[in-house]
C-alpha cells in the first residue's frame, strides 16, 4: 500500500502516476475523477487494467467492468475508518512528515483489526 500527503487544494489525480510507480497492480480501480486519457493510456502501457467509469461528457464512452468496480468499496470503507481517528480527520499536526506518520500508524491499526 502506498500513501502520500498532498495540499488540500490539489486534485487526487495529480498523485496517481507517482504512487503507481512503486507498485504493479493488475487493475486500477478509481472513480470518475480519474477519467483522464493521459492516466488511462499510461495504465494500458504498463499492462494495468483501468477500471474507471467514463465521465458523462466524454465523447467516446469506454467499457467498464462494474463487477470489479464494486471492489472499490473496500477503499472507501478504509478511508471511512481512517477518518474515525480524530487527529487524522482534523489534521492537528502541522508537519507533513508527522501527519504522514500518524496516517501510517492509524493504517496499521486498521489493517491489524
Amino acid at each position: 500500500m502506498e500513501l502520500g500527503i498532498t495540499p488540500g487544494q490539489d486534485a487526487d489525480i495529480a498523485q496517481a502516476e507517482p504512487l503507481l510507480e512503486n507498485i504493479d497492480p493488475d487493475a486500477f480501480l478509481a472513480d470518475k475523477a480519474y477519467d483522464a486519457d493521459r492516466l488511462i493510456d499510461r495504465l494500458i502501457q504498463r499492462g494495468i487494467t483501468p477500471v474507471i467509469p467514463p465521465k458523462c461528457n466524454r465523447t467516446t464512452q469506454r467499457e467498464t467492468d462494474f463487477a470489479l468496480y464494486r471492489e472499490r468499496n473496500l477503499v472507501e470503507r478504509f478511508f471511512n475508518k481512517l477518518k474515525q481517528f480524530r487527529a487524522i480527520a482534523t489534521r492537528y499536526d502541522k508537519l507533513k512528515s508527522t501527519f504522514l506518520a500518524g496516517v501510517q500508524f492509524a493504517s496499521i491499526i486498521i489493517l491489524l483489526n
